[in-house]
C-alpha cells in the first residue's frame, strides 16, 4: 500500500525542478519534500530545494538547500511568523526574504515548481507565495506548476476560504499533487473545494523514506519506540510515556523516545533527566525508518510522516493524535487507519 513516491510525474534527464518547502511547527513536511527532490535527483534531474524554515539536522534532499531566512509559527495559532531571533518578522524582513526567493528562481529558470502545500495552506506566506507564482506565470516557456500536499488536510473554518483557495489552484497551478491513496482519504473529504480542482489533482501514494544501506541493521531490536515528531509539541507524549513505563508489560524492556530538534532544551533535558533506567531519551535520528522496523511497538502522534513509515516498516503502532488548537487532521488520520485494523489508537 505505501511505497516510495513511485506515481509523483518526474522529469525526464536535465529538467530543473524548482522545490519550495516551509515548516511551520514540525518537520514531516521537509521530510516529505526531501524524499520527492532525492527521487527526483536520482531520475537525473536537476533540483533547487529552496527552504524557508528553521534548519533541520539530517536532512537530506539529495541536492544543496538553498536556506532563506528561517522563520517558524509564533505558536500554534499560526496567525504570525517569528524568525531566527525569536522577535515577530516585519515589512522589511518580509520584502528582503521575498527578493532572495525571487532571484534564486530567476536565476534558477526551472522546468517545473513544486511548492508545498500552498494554497491549500502556508497562508502566512503569500507575502513571497504570491509574487513567486506572478514570476512564474509570466516566465516564456511557463513552467509545470503543482502543489505537493499531504493525505489529509486541515479544514477551513473562515467562511469564503475554500473558494479563495480553489480559485488561487485554478488561476497558478497545473497539479496538484496529494501524497496520499484517493481510496483512503479522498481529497475532498478534507477540502470541500477539491470539485473545481478534479482535472488536476493527482494521488501519488505515500512518501515514505527507504535510505539504503542501513536496512539491515539491528537497532533498536525489540525496543518501545516512542516518537513525537520533529516539532516543539512533545513533550507530553514523551513525559506520559516516562509516567506509563512502570505500568507497562514491557517495563524491562528498553524504551527509546525521541524528541524533535525544535522541543525546547529546557524540556528535553526534563525528559533526559526523569527517564529511569532501561530509558534513552535522545534527539530524532537520521535511521528512524531502521528503528521503526526493528522495534516492538511504535509510538506516535499520528503525524504524517511517522504513520506512514510505521505502517511501511510494518511496525505495531500505537497513535495518541496531536489535537491541540481544535486541529484534527491528525484524529482523522488515526481514525481511518484504526478503522482499517492497522493500527490502535488512544485519546490524547
Amino acid at each position: 500500500m505505501l511505497r516510495h513516491n513511485q506515481n509523483i510525474p518526474c522529469p525526464m534527464e536535465s529538467q530543473r525542478v524548482f522545490i519550495y518547502v516551509q515548516h511551520l511547527m514540525g518537520s514531516g513536511h521537509a521530510h516529505r519534500a526531501a524524499a520527492i527532490s532525492r527521487a527526483l535527483v536520482a531520475q537525473g534531474a536537476d533540483v533547487c530545494f529552496v527552504s524557508g524554515g528553521f534548519p533541520i539536522p539530517g536532512l537530506n534532499p539529495g541536492t544543496l538547500i538553498q536556506q532563506l531566512p528561517p522563520a517558524r509559527a509564533a505558536d500554534l495559532s499560526y496567525k504570525s511568523l517569528e524568525a531566527e531571533n525569536g522577535a515577530p518578522v516585519d515589512e522589511t524582513w518580509r520584502t528582503r526574504r521575498c527578493a532572495q526567493l525571487l532571484k534564486l528562481y530567476q536565476v534558477f529558470r526551472p522546468h517545473g515548481v513544486l511548492l508545498e502545500t500552498f494554497p491549500f495552506g502556508r497562508r502566512l506566506m503569500r507575502f513571497e507565495l504570491l509574487p513567486l507564482l506572478d514570476a512564474v506565470g509570466r516566465s516564456q516557456p511557463r513552467p509545470l506548476r503543482a502543489s505537493s500536499i499531504r493525505d489529509i488536510l486541515e479544514r477551513w473554518r473562515t467562511p469564503g476560504r475554500n473558494e479563495e483557495i480553489a480559485g488561487l489552484a485554478k488561476r497558478h497551478l497545473d497539479l496538484v499533487l496529494v501524497h496520499g491513496d484517493g481510496n483512503l482519504t479522498p481529497f475532498e473529504d478534507s477540502f470541500p473545494g477539491a470539485g473545481a480542482l478534479k482535472a488536476c489533482v493527482r494521488y501519488t501514494g505515500y512518501v515514505v523514506d527507504e535510505p539504503e544501506g542501513m536496512l539491515e541493521s539491528d537497532a533498536g531490536s525489540g525496543e518501545i519506540l516512542v516518537s513525537s515528531g520533529g516539532g516543539k509539541v512533545g513533550e507530553a507524549l514523551l513525559a506520559a510515556a516516562l509516567a506509563a513505563r512502570p505500568l507497562a508489560q514491557k517495563a524491562t524492556g528498553t524504551w527509546r523516545l525521541l524528541a524533535g530538534h525544535e522541543l525546547p532544551a529546557s524540556a528535553f533535558q526534563r525528559l533526559q533527566r526523569d527517564a529511569p533506567e532501561g530509558v534513552t531519551v535522545e534527539r530524532n535520528r537520521s535511521d528512524f525508518s531502521v528503528l521503526l522496523r526493528n522495534c516492538a511497538v511504535s509510538v506516535s502522534q499520528a503525524g504524517y510522516h511517522a504513520v506512514a513509515e510505521s505502517l511501511t516498516a510494518r511496525a505495531s503502532s500505537v497513535l495518541v493524535p496531536f489535537a491541540d488548537g481544535g486541529r484534527r487532521e491528525r484524529s482523522t488520520r488515526a481514525e481511518i487507519f484504526a478503522a482499517r485494523g492497522w493500527v490502535s489508537v488512544l485519546p490524547p
